[in-house]
């Protein structure tokens, strides 16, 4: 998957990189919590909980790899899921950034069927992530 953005690289990843502004881009956000390590960096783990679909999701996230402003990746994990995202950013043009995201997910138990039952849900939803990052990120007017 891949978007591009109307901003400068720099400040796609400073919008990018603060969890405060996770709020503004990924709807049903309840609470993102630091738990240890170095926040933001490789080995850190937080806490994520989001209300979807009148669910409570739970997940923990592990920083894999960070090397801003190219790429950032990371580890969610939640019952029955597990998903590696890969984040790259690429300047296309002075005011204006590529953003591509490569997902893997694995799936047990009854979200592995459900998956076979609604093929491409998680990737819609962070294809869904990253239009709503864009559309924050482009009216930033800080």
């Amino acid at each position: 998957m891949e978007i591009t953005i109307d901003l400068p690289r720099k400040k796609v990843i400073e919008l990018f990189d603060n969890p405060d502004n996770m709020k503004h881009w990924q709807p049903g956000l309840v609470s993102f919590e630091h738990l240890n390590g170095v926040p933001g960096e490789v080995g850190a783990k937080s806490a994520i909980k989001y209300e979807m679909a009148k669910r409570t999701i739970d997940m923990i996230e592990t920083v894999v790899k960070r090397d801003l402003p190219d790429e950032f990746s990371g580890s969610y994990e939640t019952k029955g899921v597990w998903n590696e995202v890969k984040n790259y950013f690429s300047e296309i043009h002075e005011n204006t950034t590529l953003w591509r995201s490569h997902n893997e997910f694995r799936c047990s138990g009854f979200m592995k069927l459900m998956t076979k039952l609604m093929p491409g849900t998680f990737k819609k939803q962070s294809l869904k992530f990253m239009k709503d990052f864009k559309t924050f990120a482009e009216g930033d007017t800080a």
